[in-house]
């Protein structure tokens, strides 16, 4: 799903994705794709921050993540580190700024989508730490038996931390482990992945500071 106000930008990302064989719908204005989304939900939305109508991007992703888990990818020209910080906080997968690539982000949708898919059936099931468990093949995060809702990267980052349990590990570690090597981004995006992390999952959640170097779960 393409929210976009551009006609310009909308057709060039259309032409881009369907290349690269994604059917895709589009909408200029956030009422009107929360209307589609909810119809019709999408495995992806790539969603501007600035949109005509009274609901900003900010906006339609936080009343996205209040129902849903959808993975997110925000398409701005707003390149303030407090709005990719904020984009993020309100959980959002990605962050790509105008003007870019749309080679690029074609390469980050497929990754992002490649990520949220079942796991193979040979993978661990459950990864259990804390009071939290992490079920790969249903890729459900549950606190105290009851499952948690989580953004695409944050139950990737969830799950890679749980696969390397008591090993403390680097804010580069974790963006090359769960955004990619290459991904080109701030390692405060680490930062913000984890304080959603505790404040979802809880105390339950032994996951750990580790001052001068990173994170470290269990």
């Amino acid at each position: 799903m393409l929210v976009e106000d551009d006609p310009s930008i909308a057709a060039l990302v259309e032409l881009y994705l369907k290349d690269a064989g994604f059917r895709v719908g589009h909408a200029t204005e956030g009422e009107r794709a929360l209307q589609h989304i909810r119809a019709r939900p999408p495995k992806l939305v790539i969603l501007d921050i600035g949109l005509d109508g009274h609901l900003d991007g900010f906006e339609v992703c936080r009343r996205l993540r209040a129902s849903s888990d959808v993975p997110i990818v925000l398409l701005t020209a707003r390149d303030a580190e407090d709005d990719r910080l904020l984009g993020l906080e309100l959980g959002a997968d990605d962050y790509v700024t105008k003007p870019f690539s749309p080679r690029e982000l074609v390469a980050r949708v497929k990754a992002i989508l490649r990520r949220a898919e079942p796991a193979r059936p040979d993978a661990s099931p459950v990864l259990a730490v804390g009071d939290v468990e992490v079920d790969v093949s249903r890729r459900e995060a549950r606190a105290r038996g009851a499952a948690v809702a989580l953004a695409t990267r944050e139950f990737d980052l969830l799950q890679f931390l749980a696969e390397h349990r008591g090993i403390a590990l680097s804010r580069q570690q974790l963006l090359d482990g769960v955004w990619g090597e290459g991904w080109e981004g701030d390692d405060r995006t680490v930062d913000v992945h984890v304080r959603q992390l505790r404040k979802k999952l809880g105390d339950g959640l032994p996951l750990a500071t580790v001052w001068g170097v990173g994170y470290r779960l269990g």
